[in-house]
C-alpha cells in the first residue's frame, strides 16, 4: 500500500496534477466527470466526479434508491503542498548565472529546499484556434537547485539562519547562456510553439521518490497527499449496497489549503455546497430536503498532524501527545482551528472501534499555537458534524516528510468503515450509528 502512495504522489507533484491523477483513478474505475457549466443528468446507484479550475475535485456516488436515501458521508483533503511558485517573468540573468524568479507559497521549511535537486511542474494556458486550452506539464528531471552559502563564507549558519526568499531562496537553473530554457522546454513537452504560451501556473517541487525504511515511510508531499491517498482508497473500497439506507459517499479534494482556503476552488468557496446542492436537484431533492438529509451527514476533515519529535518531545502536549504507527489521530483546539468537538469525536471514535483501528488524540501546547485546516473552513459553507484527523509525520512543510508505514493502512481502514456507516439524527445531540 505504502508503494501505491509512492506512485500516487509521484504522479501528484502539483494540485492540478494531484487531481489530474485522481480523474484518471476514478474514470479507471467508472466514474463519469461532470461540468460545472452544463446541467448535470445522473443515475441512480453510479459514480460521477467534477474538477473546478483544474486543481479541486469532488467525487460522489449516487444512492441506489433515492427513495431511501441517507445522510452524505463526506471525506476532505487537500492537493497543494507549500513550495516555491515561479513568477511569470521567470528568468533572472546577471550575465554568468541564470536564476528563476520565485515567491513562497505556503509556509515551509526553507533550510529542508537548499542543496536539492528540483524539477518543475504546473499548468500551461496554450493559445489554439478557438481561445485557449490548459495543458499540463512535469519536466520530471531536476533542472534547479537553491545553493546554500558555504559555512567558510557565513560562519554563523549553524547557530540559526534567517532566510529571505527575494534572496537566498532564488533557485539556479543554468549558466547565462540557457536563457529561455525554461519555455523552450514546456513548449517541447506539450510539443506547442514557444508564441503559444499565454500563462502558465508553475511550481518548483522535489522529484526525489518515497523510501519505506525501519517501519517508517519518506516522501515529498506526505502533507497532505498521504490523506488523499487514503481517503481517496477508501472512498473507492467502501461496500454501501448491501445498507438498509443508502448512503452518499463523497470524496473531496481541495486546492489553496496551505495558503488559507480563500480561493473559488478552495474549501471556504462554494465548491461542496454548489455540488451538494446540484445532486440535490438532478435527484428531485428540494432545498430543504437536502439541508434535512445534511443534519445526519459528517465531514472528516484529513491533513496530518505533528507527531512526537525524537529530539524535541518538549514542543508536544504532554498528555497529547502523538506517535507514528500509533494509529489515527484526532485533532483538538479550543479555538476551533480543529473543528472536532464532542459529538463528532465520539462518532468517529465509535466507527473506529468497529474497525480495530486505534486512535490519538493531539493538541497543541496552549503556549504554542498551531496552524488550521479544511474542517472549520468548510464547515463555514456546509454546516453538519465534522471532525478532523490525520496521521502522525515528522518534518510538516519540509521538502521531505516522514510517517508512520503501519499508519497508512489503519487510515484506509478506518475510512473505508466511515463511509460503510450510517447515521441518523434522532435530536440535537442524539444519533443512531448504524
Amino acid at each position: 500500500m505504502n508503494q501505491a502512495l509512492f506512485d500516487y504522489i509521484k504522479a501528484s507533484p502539483t494540485a492540478y496534477h494531484a487531481v489530474s491523477h485522481t480523474a484518471d483513478i476514478l474514470k479507471q474505475s467508472g466514474y463519469t466527470e461532470l461540468y460545472e457549466h452544463e446541467r448535470w443528468e445522473l443515475e441512480d446507484g453510479c459514480g460521477y466526479f467534477v474538477i473546478r479550475n483544474g486543481s479541486s475535485l469532488i467525487a460522489f456516488r449516487t444512492p441506489t434508491d433515492p427513495e431511501n436515501m441517507g445522510s452524505f458521508m463526506m471525506t476532505a483533503a487537500h492537493g497543494d503542498s507549500p513550495s516555491f511558485k515561479i513568477k511569470e517573468n521567470a528568468e533572472l540573468c546577471d550575465g554568468h548565472h541564470l536564476r528563476l524568479s520565485v515567491e513562497k507559497y505556503g509556509g515551509m521549511l526553507c533550510a529542508s529546499w537548499t542543496d536539492r535537486p528540483l524539477s518543475v511542474a504546473g499548468r500551461v494556458l496554450v493559445r489554439d484556434r478557438r481561445g485557449l486550452t490548459t495543458g499540463l506539464v512535469d519536466l520530471d528531471d531536476p533542472c534547479a537547485i537553491i545553493p546554500n552559502v558555504a559555512i567558510h563564507m557565513n560562519r554563523g549558519a549553524n547557530d540559526g539562519m534567517s532566510y529571505n526568499p527575494a534572496v537566498d531562496m532564488l533557485p539556479l537553473c543554468g549558466e547565462a547562456s540557457d536563457a529561455g530554457f525554461l519555455r523552450k522546454e514546456i513548449a517541447d513537452e506539450l510539443g506547442i510553439r514557444e508564441e503559444d504560451i499565454l500563462a502558465t501556473d508553475l511550481f518548483l517541487y522535489n522529484p526525489q521518490a518515497g523510501v519505506e525504511w525501519s517501519g517508517y515511510i519518506s516522501a515529498p508531499r506526505l502533507d497532505d497527499l498521504q490523506c488523499a491517498f487514503t481517503s481517496l482508497t477508501a472512498f473507492l473500497n467502501a461496500d454501501t449496497d448491501d445498507l438498509d439506507t443508502s448512503n452518499v459517499p463523497v470524496f473531496c479534494l481541495f486546492d489553496n489549503e496551505e495558503v488559507g482556503s480563500q480561493t473559488k476552488q478552495g474549501a471556504a468557496s462554494t465548491f461542496l455546497f454548489d455540488t451538494l446542492l446540484r445532486f440535490g436537484e438532478a435527484l428531485g431533492l428540494t432545498q430543504t430536503d437536502l439541508l434535512c438529509k445534511l443534519a445526519s451527514s459528517f465531514l472528516v476533515s484529513c491533513d496530518n498532524a505533528h507527531a512526537v519529535h525524537p529530539n524535541h518531545p518538549e514542543y508536544q502536549d504532554k498528555n497529547h501527545a502523538v506517535y507514528m504507527n500509533g494509529g489515527v489521530v484526532v485533532k483538538y483546539n479550543a479555538n476551533q482551528r480543529y473543528t472536532t468537538d464532542g459529538v463528532s469525536a465520539a462518532i468517529f471514535g465509535l466507527i473506529c472501534e468497529r474497525a480495530g483501528v486505534p486512535i490519538q488524540r493531539y493538541a497543541n501546547r496552549a503556549d504554542m499555537p498551531g496552524g488550521s485546516t479544511l474542517g472549520n473552513i468548510a464547515n463555514t459553507r456546509v454546516s453538519l458534524n465534522t471532525i478532523d484527523i490525520g496521521l502522525a509525520q515528522l518534518a510538516m512543510h519540509s521538502a521531505y516528510e516522514t510517517a508512520g508505514a503501519r499508519d497508512t493502512e489503519m487510515m484506509v481502514r478506518a475510512l473505508t468503515a466511515f463511509f460503510q456507516a450510517h447515521i441518523r439524527a434522532d435530536g440535537d445531540g442524539a444519533y443512531t450509528l448504524l
